[in-house]
């Protein structure tokens, strides 16, 4: 015992030490101190080895035992009797076990059913089965980021690379995480000239491998491509045009020829099958495409005459297209965020911008002209103003006109909450000059109003990304197909404030405090598909495209919108996704591009689920304009008793001229009792009825009467003709009558007005020139 305490203790005790009756061990080297927990220690590991040794006999033994037992049951035949189940009613069964069990088990039943449905190749047999064959050609444009770009260059640091992804692969994630310096030296293009930096060579990858896959596992145009196939489509009738989307879009034919190329493979095609081809596009690569359609046209580039669209494209399946932009490409370029980075938590971010920093990501997508294509088309007149935005909903405190918002007004980098129109000039202004002119010579982001306008932007290729500003095809045969998905959350504005981080080089930076109403980290949602709004996938193929001003061949275009019901059971959304990207793989959409390739699409009809028509009750009219840019117009929708309010008049300085042969529902005055119609009126301070010149007013008014005299439409804001004794109204008289009330109110200014109103109204003049109304002064 007292070596044992020895041994423990130590030797350096005061107490006397106690004789023992043990050998005496030859050398005391042989033995060491040991801590009294860590002897506890060994103790309970001991006697936890016997208890593990002891459980493992145990559980050997059972398990002999139990197949001894089952081994006896199985051979009696009494026991388990299949034949007799049949006699069990399985409807009692159903009715004693409750209802909820039973609902459960059947909704599983439905989900397994649905993802053996979902299986590849299942969307074509079943199209085949139902006489649907390969017919027209196929090409297919993927969107951005889709494309795989794999490395050309033979200079000493590219060799490493050669043939190498540098994006869509996990050579990507291999060379990010090894050699950052040198991916990010790869992968941004020269600042100034938009193209290849020195000794520096990425090409996109062509072939279906370019977009089938962006890496291993995740699928973009796999399923397309297998259904495709099921129904005879392979590589002598489906091609993919892969594109460089780093670049602008007038580069792709500069550096790649891209546009040629496909010119020359749409001629082949043709000219082989003796079949119009079907282009499909997804994302940007409608844009790109849209792009094309002008290229090929006009004389100096493509040459194709304005007939060249109707003899070689039949159809155009336009998937999630981002006519109108992206919003999310704004913060992109600002600050190098989206959604993804603001919600990320904080640990996360700390790693991030340790890794690749805001400013780093904000410099990288500044270098790819291609991604500002993506910033919102159409200003204040499609995305609205700092009051109202046409998407807003009923009881929403904030509106969504309100694009870039300041919590803290009183920041040196706070200029006031941004509309989409202020954004721009604001995102310029923190950027290098190289950036602003790089995005102003290659895209527009306005909005023409007259088809003067419009005819005219077709000769200018900055103008021919933007679907406002530019028309349709003269090509009375082509057919589009709008399919994209809606009800899923989509980043539709943003809270920022000043970057106080000093190690940063950004200016300004999501707000991610800010968690209030829709907001989240900082991130305000709304309706979309998760990466495109609605109004952006939407607004010209339900509305843009069916005026006569952006369509005036009368392209048939046809929308199926595709709600988002994802299957809690898929990582990627399952058959009825309406998911940005994995609305690929969704079986409908499917369904409905073997449909237009095999030459049903025809028998498609369209489909609106989303009130992309209506908003809080009215319907959408069309584009006027305002003193300080757009503002959206509303026509109320025809009252229960059968009469029709009619659209706002356009405002003054952008109106089309009268003998335009668009529609004119807004050609007559509307009463002004709809306080949506008093805020678009008031969009820049201005009221519409002051601001537009009498002899405009005076103008339609006339013809509003000759209609009425012609008996061609009834006259408004006077009582009904059928009242007023003699049976047809004097149009010219009322009508002279109700404008020298106005001239003797305005008989300061304007005291011409009356005899002007007179010849106009009596026929004899035209409508005035402005130079025809004097000021008071005079």
């Amino acid at each position: 015992m007292a070596e044992l305490r020895r041994r423990i203790f130590g030797s350096s005790s005061n107490s006397t030490p106690e004789l023992s009756r043990e050998g005496t061990p030859d050398n005391a080297e042989d033995y060491r101190v040991i801590p009294a927990k860590k002897l506890q220690k060994l103790t309970k590991a001991s006697k936890s080895k016997g208890n593990k040794r002891r459980n493992a006999w145990i559980f050997g033994l059972g398990g002999i035992f139990g197949i001894i037992v089952a081994g006896f049951f199985a051979n009696s035949n009494d026991i388990i009797d299949l034949a007799s189940l049949a006699d069990v009613n399985l409807d009692s069964i159903m009715d004693v076990l409750p209802a909820g069990l039973i609902k459960d088990a059947r909704d599983l039943q439905r989900h397994e059913r649905d993802a053996v449905n979902y299986d590849s190749f299942s969307v074509g047999l079943h199209a085949q089965s139902q006489g649907i064959k390969a017919k027209h050609p196929v090409i297919m444009i993927p969107g951005v980021i889709s494309t795989g770009l794999e490395s050309w260059g033979t200079e000493e640091h590219s060799r490493q690379y050669f043939r190498k992804r540098l994006w869509g692969s996990w050579s990507m994630m291999r060379a990010l995480v090894l050699d950052k310096t040198s991916w990010k030296r790869h992968i941004m293009l020269d600042k100034i000239t938009g193209l290849d930096p020195p000794g520096i060579k990425l090409r996109a990858a062509q072939g279906f491998d370019a977009a089938d896959f962006f890496i291993t596992g995740y699928w973009i145009w796999n399923k397309i491509l297998e259904n495709l196939a099921t129904i005879g489509y392979d590589p002598t009738n489906a091609f993919t045009a892969a594109y460089d989307w780093r670049l602008s879009y007038m580069n792709y034919e500069v550096r790649d020829q891209y546009f040629t190329r496909l010119q020359n493979h749409i001629e082949t095609a043709v000219r082989i099958s003796d079949q119009k081809v079907v282009l499909l596009t997804h994302s940007m690569g409608s844009q790109v495409l849209y792009y094309f359609f002008h290229w090929v046209e006009a004389p100096g580039h493509g040459n194709g005459g304005p007939e060249w669209v109707d003899t070689y494209v039949a159809s155009w399946i336009n998937i999630s297209g981002s006519m109108l932009g992206a919003l999310k490409g704004m913060p992109t370029v600002l600050s190098g965020e989206m959604k993804d980075t603001a919600q990320l938590n904080a640990f996360a971010v700390y790693g991030l911008e340790k890794f690749l920093s805001r400013h780093e990501r904000c410099e990288m997508f500044r270098s790819m002209p291609g991604i500002s294509s993506m910033l919102p088309i159409g200003g204040n007149a499609v995305w609205g103003n700092s009051t109202w935005a046409p998407d807003d909903r009923p009881g929403q405190n904030i509106s969504y006109g309100t694009f870039i918002n300041f919590r803290n007004q009183n920041s040196t980098q706070s200029p006031g909450n941004l509309t989409v129109d202020e954004a721009l000039p604001y995102l310029f202004e923190h950027s290098d000059t190289w950036y602003k002119d790089s995005v102003l010579h290659s895209y527009s982001y306005g909005v023409a109003h007259t088809k003067e306008e419009v005819e005219a932007n077709q000769l200018i290729p900055s103008k021919w990304i933007n679907p406002l500003e530019t028309r349709l095809p003269l090509a009375p045969n082509l057919k589009i197909y709008c399919f994209y998905g809606i009800g899923k959350d989509t980043e539709r504005a943003y809270y920022y404030r000043e970057d106080l981080d000093p190690a940063s080089k950004t200016n300004v930076t999501i707000d991610r405090d800010v968690n209030i109403g829709e907001a989240d980290h900082g991130v305000v949602m709304g309706e979309g598909d998760g990466t495109v709004k609605l109004l952006s996938s939407g607004y010209m193929c339900a509305k843009g495209w069916k005026m006569k001003r952006y369509n005036p061949a009368g392209v048939q275009v046809k929308t199926f919108e595709m709600p988002h019901e994802p299957d809690r059971f898929s990582p990627r959304g399952g058959p009825n996704t309406g998911d940005h990207v994995d609305i690929l793989g969704r079986s409908s959409l499917n369904d409905l591009i073997l449909r237009v390739a095999g030459g049903k699409g025809d028998l498609i009809e369209e489909t609106i689920h989303s009130n992309i028509m209506k908003r809080e009750g009215h319907t959408l009219n069309q584009h006027e304009t305002g003193s300080r840019g757009e503002a959206w117009r509303w026509a109320p929708e025809k009252r229960e008793n059968g009469r029709e309010q009619h659209a706002r008049a356009p405002k003054h300085n952008k109106r089309e001229a009268p003998g335009d042969s668009e529609p004119k529902t807004h050609d007559l005055e509307p009463e002004r009792n709809s306080k949506a119609r008093k805020r678009a009126d008031t969009v820049a301070g201005v009221d519409e009825r002051k601001a537009r010149p009498p002899w405009r007013r005076t103008y339609a008014w006339k013809r509003n009467c000759d209609a009425v005299l012609a008996d061609k439409k009834p006259l408004t804001r006077f009582p009904d003709p059928s009242a007023w004794p003699g049976g047809k109204p004097n149009c010219f008289t009322r009508r002279h009558e109700w404008w020298l009330g106005a001239c003797e109110h305005n008989i300061g200014r304007l005291f011409r007005c009356a005899e002007d109103c007179g010849k106009v109204l009596k026929g004899t003049e035209g409508p005035l020139a402005p130079g025809h109304s004097v000021s008071s002064a005079g």
